[in-house]
């Protein structure tokens, strides 16, 4: 293994879970929400930031990374 992908090759990020502290609606990284246009295995992060819960609007910094 070279210097240059010793960290790609080692870390392994699990998905996680994302959840609407308005109205309790989940985004799964896992299964994306495809009917909104995001891919399955999409992660948070890679969601634009203007995105908005389909369930209640609420901005995605109304959201909250919680564990199951």
């Amino acid at each position: 293994m070279t210097a240059e992908n010793e960290g790609q090759s080692t870390e392994i990020r699990e998905f996680k879970v994302w959840q609407c502290l308005l109205c309790g609606f989940t985004y799964d990284e896992v299964e994306g929400l495809p009917s909104e246009g995001i891919a399955p295995g999409t992660r948070w992060e890679d969601i634009p930031e203007d995105w908005v819960c389909p369930e209640c609007s609420a901005k995605k910094g109304d959201f909250e990374m919680v564990e199951i």
